[in-house]
């Protein structure tokens, strides 16, 4: 059993997710770990999710903490929350996922145990029938402690959702999510990281992310400049870290996040012109950082070349925009 001294704080952001937030609190509710405290956050939701969150923090007024504000976006409202927690421990759940019972408890358990100011568990994607459809493991064949001096691969290695992570409170005391940002947590997770020593993992599947059916067809558009914005800001923190010297971990992270991760949003944007623009914004990037191809395509994710990996449609389409071959590129997508 984890020391119930140590309380947390999970905040949970909530917009127009009434379908899918009980089982969400449902999940958060039941949590075998009992010093937990739920921050629920109405992000100014138009549809019944008010009363939703009214109706559990009624039931379960020792662990439920409503809070309404206007529509802010999704930083604003875990900024909000990360304001008001009390715990000496913070954990993101988005309102539309769901976790395990043991998830918490767990997780608190590998801080203490290791001294780690962050923890992380693995992700497994549902459909909305509850069926798993894809199994994301985090942290691959490496021990349950972590010291990120002697493996800072996994700086450029790791992904960057805030929400299957356990935060030792005082990584936020300077620290916030980038208001009107879109891909918040590639621009301010890795700066947590930085701040760490020793982290911890398990590798428990303890978060569900659900794969909603109204969200898989949404078009991709210059949002995605936000980005190569992202990992921008973590390059200028990260050269004033303790692992400022650590140069090739750095360049690792701007291909993992600033070419691949870029490009896997890229593929999904329809108007052939912002595509065009785009394209056009990351061959910048590559050049002022001095990426060559063969540094792309010599990457190796966990020890593992990470194009061969890929599935075969996502390896096609990063070879043909790698030979410039972008017009190909529009007939396919």
């Amino acid at each position: 059993m984890a020391n119930p001294l140590f309380k947390i704080s999970v905040i949970v952001p909530v917009y127009n997710v009434e379908k899918y937030l009980p089982k969400c609190l449902e999940s958060l509710i039941s949590q075998t770990y009992q010093d937990i405290e739920i921050l629920v956050v109405n992000d100014g939701s138009t549809d019944d999710s008010e009363n939703i969150i009214q109706e559990y923090a009624q039931k379960y007024p020792e662990k439920i903490k409503p809070f309404a504000k206007e529509n802010g976006g999704l930083s604003d409202a875990r900024n909000f929350g990360i304001d008001r927690a009390a715990g000496d421990y913070i954990g993101f759940v988005d309102s539309d996922d769901y976790v395990n019972p043991a998830m918490f408890e767990e997780m608190v358990g590998l801080a203490e145990k290791h001294q780690a100011k962050m923890v992380i568990c693995n992700i497994q994607k549902v459909d909305e029938h509850g069926k798993i459809t894809q199994k994301l493991t985090q942290i691959p064949n490496m021990p349950e402690k972590i010291d990120l001096e002697k493996n800072l691969s996994i700086f450029s290695d790791l992904s960057y959702f805030a929400c299957n992570k356990l935060f030792k409170k005082e990584l936020f005391r300077e620290k916030r999510f980038k208001k009107q940002a879109h891909f918040e947590d590639i621009q301010l997770i890795p700066q947590l990281l930085l701040e760490c020593k020793t982290i911890a993992q398990t590798q428990n599947f303890h978060y569900q992310y659900l794969e909603r059916t109204d969200s898989i067809t949404k078009t991709h558009t210059e949002k995605g400049l936000d980005i190569l914005k992202a990992v921008q800001d973590v390059e200028a923190f990260f050269k004033e870290s303790r692992y400022a010297d650590r140069l090739e971990e750095l360049k690792n992270f701007q291909i993992f996040e600033g070419v691949y991760s870029y490009l896997a949003y890229l593929a999904f944007v329809k108007n052939e012109e912002t595509f065009m623009a785009m394209s056009r914004q990351l061959e910048y990037f590559m050049k002022e950082r001095k990426i060559k191809l063969k540094d792309i395509l010599g990457y190796s994710r966990f020890d593992k070349n990470y194009l061969l990996s890929l599935p075969l449609k996502k390896k096609i389409f990063y070879l043909l925009f790698f030979a410039g071959q972008k017009k190909l590129i529009r007939k396919l997508i």
